[in-house]
């Protein structure tokens, strides 16, 4: 793989109108899904990012056909797979390869699946989905990779040990076509598990409760093709939110689904004071944002943290531990959910931010801090896009290597950047 890197001159205010990309954790499971059905499945709205085309190449690998239609549409047919091993070169390469062995079950009764990949940011237990998918019927082993294989799938009632999304996802795709019915408890309900559900029930599976924690799954005998359109990236957009409120212009995100957003919107503004207002499907960050910290009643400390949806997503902790950084007073963001997510924060400590990392879940940050340039390394997808925004508003010229995990998530970052004013540049390693 080809390295890059970004070469950043901070300090410029960004201003104009952004569009985010299709929800990369949709696009992911409804690849997969498409491994249901022997007819073709289309797909619209899907970004152009690094994770998702390695799940093209998993799902090619399998003897799938994946066509593109346009710049963000693809056609995928599954008329039949080449057997039940996955790639190890692409299954190592993305988290999301184990979303193939709930389908790859329901469709051939067994996988051979290498251990997934993904970002380093902590312990991400695979106990869930194994549990899950054993109560449907299949059973698993693990020596060098897993062994998933079934005698045939059943209906059940599931109580999933966690909200983890992939593992209800795989739970889901592999309950469609299995008989009877299957009750899945304690479920994730985030925006891209919503989007995995309706994709399946436009296929014709019959799925209810979609959006509670609590789904009901009637199993059918086959699934068929389908049309359908993937959400906007509710993350990239918190991201936005986030560049907004720390870099002195006007922003404008367009589409946005409102509903999607309540939570983020609520802990930027009611913890950090950043203005923000909604117009149709636009979200307008005001310039001039004057960011301080809310306490809490009585004074309190307040703190940010992240949960299972419908609560703050992990994946913006980074980005709001970054604008932390540039609100007046002090806060502790609390990261229940991975150990290492936190541990960029000595690059931002070495920008000149007034960071303290208590433990791996918790940091006080106090501010506002003037930052300067740096050259800095993006160790996850998350921490990569909280670095460079940090990095635009850097006195001076800041230079990020490794880019190419930035490019996992945030699709052609570098251009919808330079479209607001950003002087950013992409540069081979």
């Amino acid at each position: 793989m080809s390295m890059a890197r970004f070469r950043i001159e901070g300090g410029h205010p960004l201003n104009g109108e952004v569009h985010p990309s299709g929800n990369k954790n949709a696009a992911l499971p409804a690849l997969a899904a498409a491994l249901l059905t022997d007819e073709p499945v289309v797909l619209h709205n899907v970004p152009d990012i690094g994770d998702v085309r390695t799940m093209q190449n998993l799902l090619r690998s399998l003897g799938v056909s994946v066509e593109p239609l346009g710049p963000h549409s693809l056609r995928v047919h599954a008329r039949r797979l080449s057997g039940p091993t996955v790639e190890p070169r692409w299954a190592k390469a993305i988290r999301a390869s184990i979303l193939l062995a709930g389908p790859m079950l329901a469709r051939l009764g067994q996988v051979h699946l290498p251990p997934p990949g993904g970002d380093v940011i902590g312990r991400r237990r695979l106990d869930t989905h194994i549990l899950a998918l054993e109560a449907l019927g299949a059973e698993v082993d693990f020596d060098d990779a897993f062994e998933f294989r079934t005698r045939g799938l059943r209906g059940t009632t599931i109580l999933l040990d966690e909200a983890s999304v992939t593992a209800t996802e795989n739970a889901v795709m592999a309950a469609v076509l299995a008989p009877g019915t299957t009750v899945i408890r304690n479920a994730a309900c985030e925006p891209h598990v919503q989007d995995l559900c309706h994709l399946l029930n436009s296929m014709g599976a019959h799925i209810d409760g979609v959006g509670s924690n609590v789904l009901t799954i009637e199993g059918v005998d086959a699934l068929h093709g389908t049309e359908f359109t993937l959400g906007p990236d509710y993350v990239e957009i918190g991201s936005f939110i986030g560049l907004g409120a720390v870099s002195r212009g006007e922003l404008r995100i367009t589409p946005v689904r409102p509903a999607e957003l309540q939570m983020i919107r609520w802990v930027f503004q009611g913890r950090l004071n950043v203005n923000m207002r909604v117009e149709g499907d636009t979200l307008i960050i005001p310039d001039e944002q004057e960011l301080r910290v809310i306490p809490d009643v009585g004074g309190a400390i307040p703190k940010i943290d992240d949960a299972p949806w419908p609560m703050f997503p992990a994946d913006l902790m980074s980005i709001a531990l970054v604008v932390a950084t540039q609100a007046e007073g002090v806060i502790l963001i609390h990261e229940k959910m991975f150990e290492s997510r936190l541990y960029f924060v000595d690059r931002l400590i070495s920008m000149g931010a007034h960071i303290i990392l208590c433990d791996p879940h918790r940091a006080v940050v106090s501010g506002p801090a003037s930052l300067h340039g740096q050259l800095l390394v993006s160790p996850d997808i998350r921490a990569g896009m909280a670095l460079l925004i940090a990095a635009l508003i850097a006195r001076g010229e800041s230079e990020i290597r490794n880019v190419e995990q930035i490019d996992r998530g945030y699709q052609h970052i570098e251009h919808k950047l330079q479209a607001l004013g950003a002087r950013i540049e992409r540069l081979p390693d």
